[in-house]
């Protein structure tokens, strides 16, 4: 339910606080109008009741007490005289007209001495008795002490009447000069700032002769402008940033290409002796093709392995090249890295690795791996990494052992390479994974492999840690997050 404007609630408020004021102010008229009137009524009651009295007293000395009765009888009308009754001892006689009934109350309350004796009628009219005294005998008076009733009635109802009229046209009045000082101001005020928020860049104050208005326009003016120039600050911001993280994204690209050309040297230098063999051989077979004096069978037979050699080198040198070749920049998300294939590669560029000749290389892959978030090319640098910095770990070591496990842990991939080799030491586990930090000798690494690892699993989502708990031998844990299948 929609909440009353603030000029019905004020218009409200005014109505009510006019109404409890009348009526508190008409409640007072009519009691005070009423007390003035009654005393204004007995004061006349009581002296016409004089008057009549000693009317009535000259008159029963010349007159008979029955033409005396007659005659206040007929001026009873025009003197408000309501009853009476007349007693006299000498001859014993009582004569009365009116309503007996407002006689015996005036007797009662004159036998008990009781002072202006009143009595309320159904109507609501009030009475008064009074009794005089006459030559032998008594005169009770009956007499309306009401006259002036009727007239304060109609000064009430007047008075009703007048305070309805000017109770209506403050109303009317308020409402106005509500709309006019304080309601349409507001309303202009409510759609130019409606107008910001649709995107105006100027907030259009409306003049108004309303002090307090008019200094809320100019605060809204002044918080509207600095809002403005606070965006378009953070505007400015927001694309130096965007900027930013453009540049930080290609630095990263960069980064990670030169840990891989980094990685391949780690590499090249390993296989130069696993390639100079195949090399030295292929050219003492080929003086003995050239020398001649081999039978058919023979020649064909080093020339077969001439060829196997051949493509031994070739395909080493293929996987490497495959290797280093850098990813190509698109805005297109790369494709889902397949995690079986990755590890099963990397272990093909490694296996002429020199260093590894030593290390006893198991696998332990489930197959039917899903895909996960990280692309094939980054996915075999971590693996290649962390191969290579386990080799280089197990340098010296006897018995030395390199495990690569894969496996479905919940909603993710989770791959494992570990070594039983020193371990990596604890004031150490929390460094290993910041830029250029190393163990090796200068020259024999850049300190970037695993921070530039950390960088591409978390991008892709995972997460590459160390495990501390492990006891002897080092352990790393990469997360990946199973890539959503699409559709095709």
């Amino acid at each position: 339910m929609r909440a009353p404007g603030l000029r019905l609630q004020l218009l409200l408020l005014l109505g009510g606080l006019l109404g409890i004021s009348f009526l508190l102010l008409h409640l007072a008229l009519a009691t005070f109008t009423k007390v003035t009137l009654q005393r204004v009524d007995e004061r006349q009651a009581r002296a016409l009741a004089q008057l009549l009295g000693a009317y009535a007293a000259e008159a029963a000395q010349y007159q008979p007490l029955p033409q005396v009765m007659r005659n206040l009888e007929q001026r009873a009308a025009a003197s408000g005289l309501i009853a009476a009754r007349a007693t006299v001892d000498e001859p014993p006689q009582s004569l009365e007209f009116g309503n007996s009934e407002d006689l015996s109350l005036a007797s009662w309350a004159s036998k008990a001495q009781i002072e202006n004796p009143f009595r309320r009628h159904a109507g609501s009219s009030q009475v008064l008795g009074v009794e005089l005294p006459l030559p032998a005998g008594s005169l009770l008076l009956v007499l309306d002490a009401e006259q002036s009733s009727a007239r304060g009635s109609t000064l009430i109802h007047s008075f009703r009447l007048y305070a309805s009229l000017i109770a209506g046209s403050l109303l009317v009045v308020m409402y106005l000069a509500l709309t006019r000082l304080i309601v349409r101001p507001l309303d202009d005020l409510e759609e130019a700032a409606h107008g910001v928020t649709l995107g105006s860049r100027q907030l259009r104050v409306p003049v108004t002769r309303v002090r307090e208005l008019r200094e809320l326009g100019s605060s809204l003016q002044r918080m509207t402008d600095s809002l403005l120039a606070k965006e378009d600050s953070l505007q400015k911001q927001i694309q130096r940033v965007e900027q930013t993280t453009r540049e930080l994204g290609k630095a990263q690209r960069e980064l990670a290409r030169s840990e891989r050309l980094a990685s391949v040297g780690r590499l090249a230098a390993g296989l130069a002796h696993e390639i100079g063999n195949p090399i030295a051989a292929l050219i003492g077979l080929a003086d003995l093709v050239l020398d001649g004096g081999l039978s058919a069978d023979e020649q064909r037979d080093f020339i077969k392995r001439m060829r196997g050699e051949i493509e031994r080198v070739n395909r080493t040198l293929r996987d490497l090249l495959q290797f280093a070749r850098p990813a190509r920049e698109s805005e297109t998300p790369s494709p889902p890295g397949d995690v079986e294939a990755a590890i099963h590669d990397t272990t093909a560029l490694v296996m002429h690795q020199s260093a590894l000749r030593d290390i006893e290389l198991s696998l332990d892959v489930h197959p039917g791996l899903p895909r996960v978030t990280l692309a094939s090319e980054q996915l075999t640098q971590v693996v290649l990494n962390l191969l290579l910095n386990a080799a280089d770990a197990l340098q010296g070591h006897s018995g030395a052992q390199v495990t690569v496990r894969a496996r479905r842990n919940d909603g993710n991939v989770q791959i494992e390479v570990q070594d039983n080799g020193p371990g990596v030491p604890s004031a150490m586990a929390e460094q290993i994974f910041e830029p250029f930090f190393t163990t090796k000798e200068v020259g024999k690494g850049t300190g970037l492999g695993l921070s530039v690892c950390q960088s591409l699993v978390a991008a892709a989502g995972g997460s590459l840690s160390l495990d501390t708990t492990q006891g002897a031998g080092a352990r790393f844990i990469v997360h990946l997050p199973v890539a959503e299948e699409t559709e095709g």
